[in-house]
């Protein structure tokens, strides 16, 4: 990061604090109302931290991400930063958990409602309203609703990329493009073949090329040698499996939402 950006002022005391990349604080901090807890306490609360959230089941780490989103945030572990770390810890939970591959993110969904996140989260600090209302010292009603809002943004966010990228006609507009090169001479005839069992397999042995395409041995080798050169394909090595490529030069044919042309 560069320079000034490692330097925060105090609040209360209007005095410049160097933020010192990974290290705990050894100050007292306050967030609006919420006081966090003592910098001596930090590790003891980290380490009950990485037990509860740490390994529960599938659903329960889902619905838990949004608690232990906010439980980070009011144990407040950094000097600076304890949003953005709060916000890639749940983006990197779910990027496990649900095998997004990036390609959504709830911490977009939070930066576009950025008011309504804000007042849930310090709804949280607020202490329990009544005997009804959890059996800790802060409010589990309001818990629930963040949890419930931080759901719906990603339930959200997961709409709104599926509404850009279209899946369901991804496999339709990829074999038009692929009979159009072939039509062009741009692409060897059966080409379409071996990119519609890639898309259906995820990704396709080389051994299995001939079979697939229909031809001999050489000509499956030149129908691959062929996508791999248009970077529709790609492989780690000459004998590892053919996988789908999205160069940039077809985004926008291939997923026009996502992509547009200008």
């Amino acid at each position: 990061m560069p320079e000034d950006l490692l330097w925060v002022e105090d609040p209360a005391t209007k005095a410049k604090l160097r933020v010192v990349p990974g290290e705990l604080r050894t100050r007292d901090a306050r967030v609006g109302t919420h006081v966090a807890i003592s910098p001596a306490a930090l590790p003891r609360f980290l380490n009950r931290f990485e037990q509860v959230y740490g390994n529960p089941g599938k659903t329960e780490s889902i619905i838990a991400t949004a608690a232990a989103h906010h439980r980070l945030l009011w144990i407040h572990p950094f000097l600076d930063g304890n949003g953005r770390v709060a916000r890639l810890m749940s983006h990197a939970t779910m990027l496990e958990l649900l095998d997004t591959g990036a390609v959504w993110s709830v911490a977009r969904g939070l930066a576009r409602r950025v008011g309504d996140y804000k007042t849930l989260l310090a709804n949280c600090d607020l202490t329990r309203r009544n005997d009804l209302d959890g059996r800790g010292t802060l409010s589990e009603e309001a818990l629930a609703e963040f949890t419930q809002f931080f759901l719906k943004v990603c339930i959200d966010q997961v709409d709104f990329m599926e509404s850009l990228a279209q899946p369901d006609r991804l496999r339709t507009r990829i074999l038009i493009w692929a009979e159009e090169e072939i039509r062009l001479g741009q692409l060897p005839a059966k080409s379409g073949n071996i990119l519609e069992a890639v898309l259906y397999r995820g990704e396709l042995p080389r051994g299995d090329a001939d079979a697939v395409a229909g031809t001999g041995e050489r000509q499956a080798r030149r129908i691959v040698s062929a996508l791999l050169d248009k970077e529709v394909l790609a492989s780690e090595s000459s004998r590892a499996p053919l996988r789908l490529a999205f160069p940039a030069m077809l985004a926008s044919r291939w997923m026009p939402g996502l992509f547009p042309d200008k």
